[in-house]
């Protein structure tokens, strides 16, 4: 490989800031920042605002379109005519 060509693909851990939630693995994302792991390792740090643990759709909190009320029914029905 030639030197000084490639980004720094190294172990980075993420941080989510919603639960504070960790997980390591590896990227080339740049960090200005260190964090612990739980096994003690000093590692590049970046904070995440969300990640599969918080965000709604990964944690069955968010709601499905079809159970809004009946809205995509009465979308249906308002436009059914325009479809051919």
């Amino acid at each position: 490989m030639k030197e000084g060509i490639h980004p720094n693909y190294r172990e980075v851990l993420f941080v989510d800031l919603s639960n504070g939630f960790k997980f390591v693995t590896r990227s080339c994302v740049p960090t200005k920042e260190t964090g612990k792991t739980d096994d003690g390792r000093e590692l590049p740090l970046f904070k995440l605002e969300t990640s599969s643990e918080s965000h709604p759709f990964y944690t069955g909190q968010q709601k499905s379109v079809d159970t809004l009320g009946g809205r995509v029914e009465k979308f249906r029905n308002k436009f059914a005519h325009l479809k051919k």
